[in-house]
């Protein structure tokens, strides 16, 4: 049964310490070539990635799991600091057409970078759990592109 959230709860926020510079951090999520690379969680690859970085650009990435089934998310970016601040919307193309607002903050720690993930507008909590675990593969493959998963 989907539950329906309240506005308050319809968010989920994932931090990251990554062994890296927040220029690397930040081309990770922008080039194509890079996010190919990690944008899938678990054992799914992404074979395709169509960015158009800057405010009101778009964006497309394609996450084909073992079996060759594909999932497509797309949106638009709403605001592109360089390597501090992405903010984009959500969507799955395919029957459920919800959208959803991502924010994703590079904050310098030392060496390091701390990546700070919002993920809001939610429209149930089964959907927040996917994509909190969703979100859990794919920066679980993201450090390991720095040497640390």
């Amino acid at each position: 049964m989907i539950q329906p959230l309240k506005d308050d709860n319809a968010r989920l926020e994932v931090r990251r310490l990554l062994p890296a510079s927040r220029e690397k951090v930040f081309d990770a999520w922008t080039r194509p070539d890079r996010m190919r690379q990690w944008f899938a969680p678990g054992p799914m690859s992404c074979p395709r990635v169509e960015v158009d970085l800057r405010p009101g650009g778009a964006y497309r990435i394609e996450m084909q799991e073992p079996g060759g089934a594909t999932r497509v998310t797309h949106g638009t970016y709403r605001e592109v600091v360089p390597n501090e601040r992405l903010v984009f919307t959500w969507g799955w193309e395919g029957p459920d057409r919800h959208e959803t607002l991502v924010t994703v903050e590079l904050r310098s720690r030392g060496e390091d970078t701390e990546l700070v993930l919002v993920h809001e507008r939610f429209a149930s909590a089964e959907s927040r759990e996917q994509h909190l675990q969703g979100w859990g593969g794919c920066l679980d493959k993201l450090a390991g592109l720095f040497g640390r998963a």
